[in-house]
């Protein structure tokens, strides 16, 4: 692809290597690519941040002092695109669920609604904890509801170990229900810590 500017080759980068002008958005290219990294959940984190502080400060449309409107466009599009992706690469249970989506099932989207969803004996636990936890609430028994969240957290952590397995070994559908539960668990999570905030 040829630079909007200057025509030379630009290459996979964001920016022209002749001319220095950001580039607009390249269709198919994925997070792992922007950052240069390998697409594999195991990420060098401390290579994430330096090459994000790194590009931040070349693509910030701040830093666009040739007045073109075009050039301060694609600055605007590809900042918030390196926001986006830093953020999902980062941490790693969205790290896990990007990966899924690129072997083509997005759990974050309706579009991945076509995988049957979790287990029933899952669900029916999922119920059981949401019961038990509506009690500790109404009964303002904190500990009780935080000793829950201990547990929860400790089976959404293996939840995630156990989708990033299926992940290296291309195993769709193990990763889906892994990453699946790993959701419920962090939306029980989530309440656990609401009720936290309650309690200040």
């Amino acid at each position: 692809m040829g630079c909007w500017g200057c025509q030379a080759e630009t290459g996979p980068g964001a920016l022209c290597p002749a001319c220095g002008r950001v580039q607009p958005l390249v269709p198919g290219k994925t997070y792992f690519d922007l950052f240069g990294l390998e697409p594999v959940h195991a990420l060098d984190t401390r290579a994430l941040d330096a090459r994000y502080r790194e590009l931040s400060l070349k693509l910030h449309p701040d830093r666009v002092t040739s007045g073109e409107p075009r050039a301060r466009r694609h600055a605007v599009e590809q900042t918030a695109e390196l926001n986006a992706a830093y953020k999902a690469l980062k941490d790693p249970t969205a790290r896990a669920f990007y990966l899924l989506k690129l072997q083509g099932v997005d759990l974050l989207t309706e579009q991945g609604g076509h995988h049957a969803g979790p287990p029933l004996e899952f669900l029916e636990e999922v119920m059981e904890l949401r019961e038990a936890l509506d009690g500790a609430r109404q009964r303002k028994d904190l500990p009780a509801a935080q000793a829950m969240g201990a547990k929860v957290d400790a089976a959404r952590r293996a939840a995630l170990e156990e989708a990033v397995r299926a992940l290296e070994s291309r195993d769709t559908q193990a990763s889906a229900h892994a990453l699946m539960r790993v959701r419920y668990f962090q939306r029980f999570l989530e309440e656990v810590a609401a009720l936290e905030e309650e309690a200040l």
